[in-house]
């Protein structure tokens, strides 16, 4: 790959994580909030370019699966889309969560950057969150931030989810965090 992807040429590839992860959620079969450790197996394909106009992005297809202990079936997946916008420096993340959620987090990033930040907030024009009736009534996303920090060998997450719960009177603040490494 060359420099067209941007910040994102050192994601494409497969990786995963043994138990690295660490999700804090409130669990409605125990009523409290777990720290829950977590594996994770993560696919990056490169496209591109996909052309707007003038405009000419560059991504990776993600999917990615995420196990507690020895469980069979996933927690939680997601498939989506990294794009990079070489022109602008725009660097923006699309995905659908089988849950019902759908997000378009985006930032400004260098060429070169091996960290950057990713931000979505419900309501947003650009980047912003869709979610059903259901949990737009009882668990609703408020704003999604994401750090990403890129080496050869590996890359990391910090995530916060903001939600209006209907287990609590404040903002609960969801949070996933995990290093990954090139499988294989």
């Amino acid at each position: 790959m060359t420099n067209e992807w941007g910040p994102l040429t050192g994601l494409a590839g497969d990786w995963e994580s043994e138990r690295g992860g660490l999700d804090t959620a409130y669990s409605h079969s125990e009523e409290k909030v777990l720290e829950t450790p977590y594996r994770e197996k993560c696919t990056f394909k490169a496209f591109g370019p996909v052309d707007n106009g003038d405009q000419h992005l560059y991504g990776l297809d993600y999917k990615t699966a995420m196990w507690r202990g020895d469980e069979d079936n996933p927690f939680h997946t997601e498939v989506g889309y990294w794009l990079w916008d070489g022109a602008t420096g725009e660097l923006l993340r699309a995905f659908v969560v089988p849950r019902g959620i759908t997000l378009l987090a985006g930032g400004i990033a260098t060429d070169d950057a091996t960290e950057f930040t990713l931000r979505a907030a419900k309501g947003e024009p650009l980047y912003t969150i869709g979610e059903n009736r259901y949990l737009a009534k009882h668990a609703s996303s408020l704003s999604y931030e994401v750090v990403i920090a890129v080496t050869d060998a590996s890359w990391s997450y910090q995530e916060t989810t903001m939600l209006v719960m209907d287990e609590f009177d404040e903002p609960f603040a969801h949070t996933d965090h995990n290093t990954l490494r090139r499988a294989g």
